[in-house]
């Protein structure tokens, strides 16, 4: 019943969605919740971890490296291009590369997970991404975008170390300490997760009311070309390097699939409600599209060629 609840996070981030852009006055104030959410959230990814994913990292070593290549650099690319085709000002093109720039989200774990790739892999380069995008997501925006924008990027840096890096760290020393127990409450972490970040989303839209009735269309079509960018090339690019098709599931989901929630709480931190839109309409339609993604690729199984040892699709 928990599981069914949580694949439906983004019918309950459409209703309550709808629900802050019909009565923003019931979200507004609760503004201040926005970084102690992201937190709960980065905490509940630290208790699914533990130091065995991290050790996982040396036994993948080049997959993992070349995910987190495309990670850091095809999407804040691609959300630079998009923003600059699409003629967005100032605010939305630092949403977009805010987007860009911060790690794999967790709901890529999942994805991977129903689409049968490499769920360890998978676990790892999200783990790996969250602890550099604590560096390179303030690095990346001032230099694709800090010209025209003022970015405070010793204060996002310290930020990021207190709302992801430490919140992780604890999540896996409870786990590695209280690992029994995190066991018993794994089923309710992703619940947990799943209602901060609606939260979040609902904030986010309840700020961005009048903005969305005028700009929310343009901006979620960018948001599904960045999305599908993401997507398209984190498989395409694999596949043609060689590695198996197990491999190019997970690192597209990697790659395509954003912290956008965070995105979305940086932009508040330091920018803008504005800027907060493109993580906000992220948030939404990376889930849609992770989930119909999987769902074809469960349908389409992994088998193991015992001639050559290698990871082959049946169709």
């Amino acid at each position: 019943m928990l599981a069914l609840v949580t694949q439906l996070f983004p019918l309950w981030a459409l209703l309550l969605s709808v629900l802050a852009f019909v009565q923003p006055e019931l979200f507004v104030g609760i503004k201040g919740q926005i970084v102690p959410l992201l937190t709960i959230i980065m905490l509940c990814m630290g208790l699914t971890l533990s130091f065995k994913d991290f050790r996982n990292v040396l036994a993948s070593r080049k997959a993992l490296l070349v995910g987190v290549v495309l990670q850091f650099s095809v999407m804040p690319l691609v959300a630079l291009l998009i923003a600059t085709l699409f003629g967005f000002d100032a605010e939305l093109t630092v949403g977009m590369l805010l987007v860009g720039s911060v790690a794999g989200g967790t709901s890529s774990n999942v994805m991977c997970y129903l689409a049968k790739g490499d769920t360890a892999l998978s676990i790892s380069m999200t783990a790996i991404s969250t602890l550099l995008g604590v560096v390179l997501t303030p690095v990346l925006v001032a230099l694709l975008v800090g010209q025209s924008v003022d970015v405070p990027v010793e204060s996002m840096l310290i930020s990021l170390l207190q709302v992801v890096v430490a919140p992780v760290l604890l999540g896996v020393v409870i786990n590695y300490l209280a690992g029994g127990l995190i066991r018993k409450l794994e089923p309710v972490l992703p619940l947990f997760s799943m209602a901060a970040i609606v939260l979040i989303i609902a904030i986010v839209v309840a700020l961005n009311a009048d903005n969305i009735a005028h700009i929310g269309g343009i901006v979620a079509l960018a948001v599904v070309l960045h999305n599908s960018c993401g997507l398209v090339l984190g498989y395409g690019v694999t596949a043609l390097m060689g590695f198996d098709k197990k491999v190019c599931r997970t690192i597209a989901f990697e790659v395509g699939l954003q912290n956008s929630g965070l995105a979305a709480a940086l932009a508040m931190k330091f920018f803008t409600p504005t800027a907060a839109l493109p993580g906000t309409l992220f948030s939404v339609w990376h889930n849609i599209s992770g989930s119909l993604l999987a769902g074809y690729w469960a349908r389409k199984p992994l088998t193991v060629d015992t001639t050559s040892a290698k990871v082959v699709s049946e169709g």
